[in-house]
């Protein structure tokens, strides 16, 4: 089934100051786009091709004979969870039952944060920052290039993409001011409580 270019949540201008218009123009018309048709491409007359492109991740990840198509799946598929993990006017603290979770599975909402920036800082290279539930625990993974918790098993939750595009026409080469802003101004913590309910 094709899978389609998702349109943005929000305009291109509603993260700015902290992820301007000219970064998401070129990160979800440029960057995005391009796995979306390249992973259509590539899956179009073969045994994936009626398949979901869920299912196409976990079908082809470490399969080195199709690490094209898992390549573009999963970056298909991480951008769009991207821009759901984000919202004008995001940031500040998570409530409810994704609040109590944090507090009991981190200790406390700031070192979910703690680790979070770590995590992202840490990735070398290019690749995701992850919050996902794993066995019915909340944990912060990293994964490199285009490797993501479906492929292994775990359900996402949140991602913070920390590939050069997804921030270095705004901060440059500070990736951790990048990601202070992420969860503190645009974070949406509301997509995170609602795919949190849905595992649940």
């Amino acid at each position: 089934m094709t899978y389609e270019l998702p349109s943005l949540p929000y305009d291109y201008d509603a993260l700015a100051p902290y992820i301007s218009a000219d970064t998401l123009k070129f990160h979800h018309d440029k960057h995005h786009a391009a796995y979306v048709n390249k992973f259509n491409e590539l899956v179009q007359g073969t045994d994936l091709a009626d398949l979901s492109i869920e299912e196409v991740i976990k079908a082809t990840y470490n399969d080195s004979a199709k690490s094209g198509i898992f390549n573009n799946a999963a970056q298909a598929w991480n951008h769009t969870f991207y821009w759901n993990s984000m919202k004008p006017s995001g940031g500040g603290t998570p409530t409810g039952a994704l609040a109590d979770k944090m507090n009991a599975d981190f200790g406390s909402f700031d070192k979910f944060k703690e680790e979070f920036k770590t995590a992202g800082t840490t990735q070398f290279g290019s690749g995701w920052a992850w919050l996902v539930l794993d066995n019915g625990t909340l944990k912060v993974t990293k994964t490199p290039n285009a490797v993501n918790p479906l492929a292994q098993g775990q359900t996402p939750l949140l991602t913070m993409d920390v590939w050069e595009h997804a921030y270095y026409l705004d901060y440059q080469n500070r990736r951790p001011d990048y990601e202070q802003a992420f969860l503190d101004s645009v974070v949406n913590w509301d997509f995170v409580s609602q795919q949190l309910a849905h595992a649940s």
